[in-house]
């Protein structure tokens, strides 16, 4: 049984966002062990060039804190510059990942992205589309794909 992570940086905002997150989180239960990991946003300071560089540092510097013990993990960091990927290529790669026992650990960053440390240590950068999305979107749609990757790997008639 794949065993999977996301770590997601900032929490999410009541409403559809955390409605649709929770039933994805709750229908992947059957098909993986499945774990959330949310760590705290960083304040902006200043919106200049520089504040941000800082933010995102900072919270790279938490994912990595995160990421620590987790040396025989796959990482996917999402960022949109990454490789787009097929639902069915998803579930190849679970599918692949699931004998060598690896846990597989993708990574949302902030409102400001990922810092080029993370992205470093990644196995692969995925994106979900060249268009922009709230990492918060983002998250729902990530779990979505998940679950749906699940479902191809187990022949339930979810995917179409």
């Amino acid at each position: 049984m794949n065993s999977i992570e996301v770590i997601a940086v900032g929490t999410l905002h009541k409403g559809f966002l955390e409605d649709g997150c929770a039933e994805y989180m709750k229908r992947m239960k059957n098909l993986f062990r499945f774990q959330m990991t949310e760590l705290s946003e960083q304040k902006l300071v200043s919106d200049d060039e520089q504040g941000i560089k800082k933010v995102i540092d900072l919270e790279g510097e938490k994912i990595l804190k995160a990421l620590d013990k987790k040396q025989d993990a796959f990482i996917a960091a999402m960022c949109i510059e990454g490789k787009t990927m097929k639902s069915e290529d998803l579930a190849l790669l679970m599918k692949d990942l699931e004998p060598q026992g690896r846990r597989l650990i993708f990574i949302i960053g902030g409102s400001y992205g990922l810092s080029d440390e993370v992205k470093k240590l990644a196995d692969l950068k995925l994106s979900m589309s060249p268009m922009t999305f709230p990492h918060q979107m983002a998250r729902l749609m990530l779990l979505e794909q998940i679950y749906r990757a699940g479902t191809i790997n187990a022949g339930i008639k979810y995917h179409k």
